[in-house]
């Protein structure tokens, strides 16, 4: 927060102007008695005046002679029977002595008697009440800075350019709650307006809703981090509170989610590499094992430390089944043709999906889907969806996606490929490193 600290002392300075008063305050010319009554109230009197007039104020301050400017002050005070006005004209001066020497108890003081005194303008008036929020929460004073924040927005004061200052405060000062509702509303202006929520915002939103308990708002949030600022850390905690925590999540879906993991980030855990590659294998999909094998070495995770020898073997082993595979495939499509369900030509289409003949594999498996039969029929569209997306037909993957509706995971895996489908390009550095599987 220090540049907008920064920000908010030039706009004090500015709005005090280095004057003590305006510029109806005069010397004793203006105190003849055939004055008129207005202009007598809005007076000084010479004994004050002299003390306090702003050329010499200005060039106390310039030569940085703070303790003359106090002692002025103070032989100020003790002058008695000062008139409403000499008392705002003296609050001014001490505005101004607090500014310059910066001593922040003697600017909120100040500005708290200046604007009680109804004669500083209603738009200085707010510029100084935002300059002492930011005092205040310079001082760790929270409370004080809502306070503030809100008589400013009172006075009519910019809140676009006070929010930050006011959703920080809120948050600091333990109002969770207040703070959540206040980011829901500006990332919402900002996304209606066209505009990119600032991070920042997002990750106060996350913290906020994480310490309210608010799931929905923070499932919110994290999806809101993927869409606009997408990272492997990100994208991790957003499949873990989007798909596997989900109520009804079916941990024999876990296939589902691997995929998701491995399109949507650029590097896995170990254990997670090798949990889809032998899944893979035991699925009957080497060439999709073989794929993540060949990313999880090329990223330094697989294939060094105490578990390297275990990475080699399966290596060899998809290397081997997927070779295999590759000669044999199309073998298998007269029978996956034949067979009394669609889940021969499903899978046939997913294991073409894996050698990147996406095209070949997106006719395979809409066969499949038709013939029926299928005991998840949603996990069939899911793959469906994926091949589109592979083979660069968005629009139809993303209605096909749409489409997956199943509980277990298939549903919420499928929005949140929705999600990476509508990222820009290389967002997902994983499915453009692989295009052969992922």
């Amino acid at each position: 927060m220090s540049h907008f600290r920064l920000a908010r002392l030039c706009l004090l300075l500015a709005a005090v102007g280095l004057n003590t008063a305006p510029a109806l305050m005069t010397s004793a010319h203006a105190q003849k008695a055939d004055a008129p009554a207005a202009a007598q109230a809005n007076t000084v009197r010479p004994e004050l005046f002299k003390l306090i007039d702003s050329a010499q104020v200005q060039q106390l301050v310039a030569a940085k002679n703070f303790p003359e400017l106090q002692n002025r002050i103070t032989q100020a005070e003790a002058i008695p029977n000062k008139t409403p006005y000499e008392t705002y004209v003296l609050n001014r001066t001490k505005l101004v002595y607090g500014s310059a020497s910066g001593n922040d108890a003697a600017v909120i003081a100040a500005v708290e008697a200046v604007n009680a005194s109804g004669f500083e303008p209603k738009e200085t008036q707010a510029k100084l009440t935002l300059a002492v929020a930011d005092l205040q929460y310079k001082a760790k004073n929270y409370g004080a800075t809502v306070e503030q924040l809100k008589r400013y927005e009172a006075l009519g004061g910019d809140m676009s350019t006070a929010r930050p200052l006011l959703l920080r405060a809120m948050y600091l000062n333990k109002d969770y709650a207040g703070a959540q509702a206040l980011l829901l509303q500006s990332v919402a202006e900002s996304e209606k307006a066209g505009k990119t929520p600032t991070q920042e915002d997002l990750k106060l939103l996350r913290s906020a809703a994480f310490e309210s308990k608010d799931t929905a708002a923070y499932n919110t949030s994290v999806e809101k981090m993927v869409m606009y600022y997408p990272s492997d850390e990100y994208w991790n905690e957003l499949i873990r509170v989007g798909v596997i925590k989900k109520p009804g999540f079916n941990q024999d879906n876990y296939m589902t989610v691997l995929r998701l993991e491995f399109a949507a980030t650029k590097v896995m855990r170990e254990e997670d590499y090798i949990d889809y590659a032998e899944t893979a294998l035991r699925e009957g999909f080497p060439t999709e094992a073989k794929v993540v094998m060949d990313a999880g070495y090329a990223a330094g995770v697989l294939g060094k430390g105490g578990n390297a020898k275990a990475h080699n073997t399966l290596r060899d082993r998809a290397n081997k089944q997927a070779a295999d595979d590759a000669k044999n495939i199309a073998s298998t499509e007269a029978s996956a043709a034949k067979a009394k369900t669609g889940a021969g030509l499903v899978n046939l289409g997913w294991a073409y999906s894996t050698m990147g003949q996406h095209d070949k594999a997106i006719g395979f498996i809409q066969q499949g889907i038709a013939k029926g039969g299928l005991k998840a029929p949603d996990e069939a569209k899911l793959r469906l969806g994926i091949a589109q997306y592979k083979a660069g037909r968005k629009d139809e993957a993303t209605q096909t996606l749409a489409g997956v509706k199943a509980s277990g995971g298939f549903g919420d895996a499928a929005r949140l490929w929705e999600l990476l489908i509508k990222q820009p390009a290389g967002a997902g550095a994983t499915a453009a490193a692989a295009p052969a599987g992922q």
